[in-house]
């Protein structure tokens, strides 16, 4: 006991230092409620932490990297004495994994965590859709993090074709025909990724879309989402009350455990475990390198995208969805996630009242896993309309009854609460009971300040 205490006054002489010296209470980010040290508080922050060791696996992999379709005209990839046309830009994938000290690892884990940043983002968005985090005064936060999401999916798409595989240039291609049929869109993107024509010059778009642009756009986005996160702070819990104050005060942020070092170590540990995670996922199960695109051997090959975009090609195998169709069902959605906050104008944040809005979210999450799962089994076969109804309408059908039958049984025990808790108030006041015969009903409202 004697030690803790000297060890945590000595701690805290040293912190007080260098908070003095560099000031660090005026720049570090806001103090948090106690409350939101949960995991589940922070999703926002492990799809940072993802992203920075993103940024760093591939300034490594930089080192090795040659973006170029140019053939190497070496014996990448074959058996000792023979010659190869192997794209350079697939060998030196190939140089990375098999000549590079634990060049393996390291493009596994790249790859790997580009899978998991994805998927951390997907769970950081139904996260805030859930609990109704996008509502006053966070609509614009909602919306920045809208566009990084898919600035995220922009990140992944232009990745996919580095590598100059066969199967990345079918998956790529693909992509393209849909994309240059965006609305308005389209015709714009089409000669700025394309280029020439050439497959130079689509890999030298890609490369720097995917080495500079985006990343570009990813940081000045995640820049306003976080300026706009420490003006409005974190957001309370779901709940009922349509008077709760969606933001603390500065009082309260004094109360608040503070950013340095408690939170930054707390995130900090969860990095560790994410780095740990990742490591050792890429040692179990490395990535292996399929052969480059031009490779004669290869013409058998399925193309199919990468997981998080294998619902719209699957999609497009659907009778008479044509790509124009598919690309247009896309923007709906995206519109309605990005606008989301001027649709649902209801002040109650729990899922519970949102009715509508949960069950939208459900369909959406259940079409995205339905459609992943199914284009993963049967690339490229065509489906009929009403094998298509078959597996959706089960599926909406059960999500709209089970939302209802939630709601229904929710709004009837919310009820009775407030009913016990007005008569316990009039009895203790000395008036009648409230329901009893000539009395009003008064408005009451939950009064749960950060339920």
């Amino acid at each position: 006991m004697a030690f803790e205490r000297w060890f945590n006054r000595t701690l805290n002489r040293v912190w007080g230092f260098v908070e003095d010296r560099t000031g660090m209470p005026k720049w570090a980010l806001r103090p948090q409620p106690e409350f939101s040290f949960k995991p589940s508080y922070w999703t926002g922050a492990f799809v940072v932490n993802a992203f920075l060791y993103q940024v760093i696996s591939g300034l490594l992999l930089l080192l090795y990297y040659q973006p170029s379709t140019s053939p190497t005209f070496t014996a990448c990839g074959q058996p000792t004495g023979t010659l190869s046309s192997s794209p350079a830009a697939w060998c030196s994938t190939y140089y990375i994994v098999h000549s590079v000290p634990m060049g393996q690892l390291l493009l596994s884990t790249h790859l790997y965590g580009a899978y998991a940043m994805i998927f951390l983002a997907f769970v950081h968005f139904y996260r805030g859709y859930y609990l109704g985090v996008y509502k006053a005064p966070r609509e614009f936060s909602w919306m920045v993090g809208s566009l990084l999401m898919l600035t995220t999916l922009g990140m992944g798409f232009t990745g996919y074709l580095l590598p100059y595989t066969q199967i990345s240039l079918n998956a790529t291609n693909v992509g393209l025909v849909l994309a240059i049929r965006l609305p308005y869109a389209g015709p714009l993107l089409g000669p700025l990724i394309l280029s020439d024509g050439t497959g130079q010059g689509l890999l030298s778009r890609m490369f720097a879309a995917h080495v500079l642009l985006l990343p570009l756009a990813l940081a000045a986005l995640l820049y306003a989402h976080i300026a706009l996160f420490e003006s409005h702070g974190i957001a309370p819990p779901a709940t009922s009350d349509p008077l709760q104050r969606r933001r603390f005060n500065a009082t309260e942020d004094k109360k608040h455990v503070p950013f340095m070092p408690h939170i930054f170590f707390y995130i900090t540990k969860w990095a560790l475990f994410y780095i740990g995670l990742l490591l050792g996922i890429a040692a179990l199960w490395p990535w292996s390198l399929p052969t480059y695109a031009g490779d004669l051997s290869a013409a058998g090959v399925v193309t199919q995208p990468d997981w998080y975009f294998l619902w719209e090609f699957k999609f497009v195998d659907f009778q008479g969805v044509t790509p124009v169709l598919a690309v247009g069902v896309t923007t709906v959605i995206i519109l309605y996630v990005l606008f989301l906050p001027f649709l649902d104008r209801s002040k109650r944040t729990h899922p519970r009242d949102r009715p509508l809005f949960i069950f939208l979210a459900n369909s959406m999450l259940e079409f995205f896993v339905l459609m992943t799962v199914w284009g993963g089994l049967t690339p490229g076969v065509a489906i009929t309309p009403m094998t298509v109804a078959e597996r959706l309408a089960p599926l909406f059908a059960v999500n709209a009854v089970v939302v209802a039958l939630f709601h229904w049984r929710y709004q009837k025990s919310y009820r009775a609460r407030l009913a016990s808790r007005d008569g316990a108030t009039a009895d203790r006041r000395g008036v009648y009971p409230l329901g009893s015969p000539g009395t009003p009903r008064p408005a009451v409202a939950e009064a749960r300040p950060h339920d």
